[in-house]
């Protein structure tokens, strides 16, 4: 900065001779020749001191612009900051989401295993029972093979053989009604046995249904699981890398915070300096001021005791001295009050339409298409989750792609006797549209493609009312 300016006091000078008194008195042949003070040395500190307070404004201009700048920077960097941030809370909702997700889907995945688990001992024993039931017709079919070529395959022996051995007619009708009674019996025996292995081969049939059912169900959820785990992996990028970018800008804030401070310090020195300069400036003005009015008095006073015996009036010069004086008082007194030069302050600121009738009855036109795992073509092949979201898609509603979302879809039904046609079935990691009477029209497995089945052929997760 420039050196503080130490203030000389000059000495007063003779004052301005008035125009009345510049030529010579011949009454009392007396004369004067009055002259300004020299203030050239004044005058010049003044301007010297003008110089360096412009200097010094000039100086805060530029702090003040370098400070605007850096408030800019710091607010838009505080504004990143602040977007960074709810960017990386939405990544933080959606990992917290898809970790739900791969929680329901594992339990899902249990529940399933648990039915598989079931279903392979159910299906063990219907086998213990089709063996037991093939065991037995074997060992009748045997015995009765050895009554029937006792009885038949020997040329000799025959219905009439019997009859005219027969000891009495008592006796021929005894050993006919025992052969038409042994005859009935193996015969109703083996149709017993054969009727048991046709009900136990078709339950055994329905238990395996079940199971690949099951297990296409299970296969899905695991095929989910990854790509959950896959989303979720990503999402934790995500967010370490939002965690890193705000940790940037957090820094870079920091930074612009320290420089913002030294420049409100160096604007402060700087505006210190302007207001010494100013009141050295004004201390000045008032000296010259000071040493042009005494000069002014000394020469009134000293015509006056020359001209002792006659009235002079000195109003004219005094009147153009007071107003030079007055016009520099002003001057002098606007530049010093007229401006603030306090720190300025600068704010920076930064549907769906349809009855759930139509929906069953339209869901309808599909049974017998393929099942396709990972379809939504209800003509081409879909899955359960796919085939509902395709029908429903039809009225113009929106539901979400898999089994376990749709479990949330819509508003809950309290139980089976409270559903309607169009609502939907929830299963562990399945899912089919209600068509009434207990039953449900689903996308099943690749070898049963969309089906019919009872509502309660498997434990049930949950009902959803899409259509009000």
């Amino acid at each position: 900065m420039a050196a503080a300016f130490c203030l000389t006091v000059f000495p007063a000078m003779s004052v301005f001779a008035d125009p009345a008194d510049s030529t010579e008195n011949t009454e009392d042949g007396g004369s004067s020749e009055e002259e300004k003070p020299d203030t050239s040395a004044i005058d010049a500190e003044i301007d010297r001191l003008k110089q360096e307070e412009k200097q010094v404004e000039s100086q805060i201009n530029s702090i003040k612009q370098q400070k605007n700048q850096t408030e800019g920077e710091l607010s838009a960097t505080q504004g990143q900051v602040s977007s960074l941030s709810g960017e990386q809370d939405q990544v933080a909702g959606q990992m917290n989401v898809t970790q739900d997700s791969i929680a329901q889907n594992m339990a899902s995945i249990n529940i399933l295993l648990d039915e598989i688990s079931e279903l392979e001992d159910a299906i063990e024993v219907k086998q213990e029972e089709y063996d037991e039931a093939k065991s037995s017709e074997l060992i009748q079919y045997e015995a009765m093979k050895q009554r029937i070529r006792f009885m038949y395959e020997k040329g000799d022996i025959n219905y009439v053989h019997i009859l005219l051995n027969a000891n009495s007619y008592s006796d021929m009708i005894n050993k006919s009604g025992y052969v038409e009674k042994l005859y009935e019996y193996d015969r109703n025996m083996l149709e017993q046995f054969q009727e048991t292995q046709r009900v136990v081969a078709a339950a055994q049939a329905a238990l395996e249904e079940q199971r690949a059912e099951l297990e296409e169900s299970q296969h899905g959820l695991e095929e989910e699981q990854a790509a959950l785990r896959s989303k979720l992996s990503v999402l934790k990028s995500q967010y370490d890398d939002y965690e890193t970018r705000i940790a940037n800008a957090e820094n870079q804030a920091a930074q612009l915070q320290d420089q913002l401070l030294r420049q409100q310090s160096e604007l402060s020195s700087w505006q210190q300096e302007q207001n010494k300069k100013l009141q050295e400036i004004q201390t000045a003005e008032a000296t010259r001021q000071s040493q042009l009015d005494a000069a002014a008095k000394a020469a009134e006073e000293k015509e006056k005791a020359r001209k002792a015996a006659q009235t002079v009036t000195t109003s004219t010069s005094s009147s153009t001295t007071s107003t030079a004086s007055a016009s520099r008082t002003t001057t002098t007194s606007t530049h010093s009050g007229g401006t603030d030069y306090s720190p300025s302050q600068v704010t920076y600121q930064a549907t769906g339409s349809g009855k759930g009738t139509d929906v069953a009855n339209y869901a309808l036109q599909f049974r017998g298409n393929p099942y396709v795992y990972g379809g939504t073509s209800l003509t081409n092949g879909a899955d359960c989750s796919g085939f509902v979201m395709s029908v429903y898609r039809n009225f113009g509603y929106s539901l979400p792609r898999t089994a376990e979302q749709q479990l949330y879809a819509g508003s809950a039904v309290g139980s089976l006797d409270q559903a309607r046609p169009g609502d939907i079935i929830c299963y562990p990691g399945h899912v089919g549209i209600y068509i009434g009477n207990g039953q449900i029209i689903h996308a099943s497995t690749a070898a049963t493609g969309i089906k019919i089945s009872n509502a309660t052929y498997r434990p049930i997760s949950g009902i959803r009312r899409i259509v009000n």
